[in-house]
């Protein structure tokens, strides 16, 4: 059995896709871009503005599940420019303490909205 996770502290789902699912004790949260849930759209158009708005916007929906991102053991990054793999470290480490996750960084050709970064998350429930 599944169940819908849904907030409007974070942006509303720009596709065919809820904002994150819980199952059988996990929550996956669909990838966050630095959208403002209020206004839809990107906060800045620098890295390091952009990454603590998706850190945020996984946060909301993290505690909408009942969860934090204290509780993920999983992320995946989607960077446009892995020169700004130490950027977010510096910015994660503002958001999640150690023991870190398991994470993925990886480079991609463009983003939705033109975001600079995209951030999905397991957790545990």
């Amino acid at each position: 059995m599944k169940k819908i996770v849904e907030t409007t502290d974070a942006p509303a789902a720009i596709g065919t896709y809820s904002q994150a699912v819980s199952s059988q004790g996990l929550t996956f949260v669909s990838g966050q871009i630095p959208l403002d849930p209020t206004s839809m759209e990107l906060v800045a158009a620098d890295f390091v503005p952009q990454a603590h708005q998706v850190f945020k916007n996984l946060s909301a929906v993290a505690t909408a599940a009942g969860s934090s991102l204290e509780d993920c053991v999983k992320l995946t990054v989607y960077l446009v420019d892995l020169s700004d793999f130490q950027h977010l470290n510096t910015v994660m480490a503002q958001y999640i303490s150690a023991p870190f996750p398991a994470r993925a960084a990886v480079e991609v050709a463009a983003l939705p909205k033109g975001a600079l970064i995209e951030i999905d998350a397991i957790l545990t429930a």
